[in-house]
C-alpha cells in the first residue's frame, strides 16, 4: 500500500503483485481503494513510473466516483448475523417463487462475493451475495425472483426477461438501484463482534 497524492490529496492506492499481467493495471472500483496490480518482480522504481505516468487518469476518475450515501458505516452488522438475516429471507422468496414457476433447486449457499449478487448453476444450485440484506427489500426479492426464474429459463434473452417481468412488474426499478447503490453494498466491511 502506499499514499500518493493525487491532485493535492492523499489517497490509499493498494499495490498488488500478479504473475497474469505482463506490465501493469491499475483499478478503480467504487467504494475500494485504487488497486496497482505488476508483476511479481516489478521494482519500486517501475512501481513509481507506473503511478507517475497515471496519476492525471487516477485524478479525472476519483474525482467523479459516487459519494456513498447509504450511510452503511454507522451499521454494526457482523457477517454472521448478515448471514442468517439473508439466509431466513432468501430461502422464503426462493421457494415461494420455485413453487409459482413450478421448478426446484437442488441447494441454496450465501456468499461473500465481490461482484455478483447471485447466481443459478446449470444443475440448479442457487447461491446468492449475503449482503444484499444490507439492500431494501424489493431489491433482494428482485435478486432471489432474478435467479430463480433462471432455472426456468437459462440464459439472459428475451423470453427470460419476460418472465421476470411477469414475476415481477417493476424489476427495473431494483435492477436501478442495484446498479447505483450496489457498490456501496459490496464495500461494506462488517465488525468482527455485534455492538454489545
Amino acid at each position: 500500500m502506499r499514499l500518493v497524492d493525487v491532485g493535492g490529496r492523499l489517497v490509499e492506492l493498494h499495490i498488488r503483485r500478479s504473475k497474469r499481467v505482463h506490465g501493469h493495471r491499475l483499478y478503480i472500483r467504487q467504494g475500494l481503494p485504487p488497486e496497482l496490480v505488476v508483476r511479481p518482480r516489478a521494482s519500486d522504481t517501475y512501481i513509481d513510473d507506473a503511478i507517475a505516468m497515471h496519476l492525471s487518469w487516477l485524478e479525472r476518475q476519483l474525482a467523479s466516483v459516487a459519494e456513498p450515501c447509504l450511510g452503511l458505516e454507522r451499521l454494526r452488522l457482523t457477517e454472521q448475523q448478515g448471514r442468517r438475516e439473508a439466509q431466513a429471507r432468501i430461502s422464503l422468496i426462493a421457494q415461494s417463487e420455485a413453487a409459482a414457476l413450478g421448478v426446484s433447486y437442488t441447494r441454496l449457499t450465501l456468499r461473500d462475493q465481490r461482484s455478483r449478487w447471485g447466481s443459478c448453476s446449470s444443475k440448479g444450485a442457487l447461491s446468492f451475495n449475503w449482503r444484499l440484506v444490507l439492500a431494501p427489500h424489493d431489491v433482494l426479492d428482485y435478486v432471489v425472483v432474478h435467479e430463480v426464474c433462471h432455472l426456468a429459463e437459462h440464459h439472459h434473452g428475451p423470453d427470460f426477461w419476460r418472465l421476470v417481468e411477469r414475476r415481477r412488474f417493476a424489476y427495473r426499478d431494483s435492477k436501478n438501484w442495484l446498479d447505483a447503490h450496489g457498490w456501496e453494498m459490496l464495500a461494506y466491511r462488517p465488525p468482527l463482534e455485534a455492538a454489545a
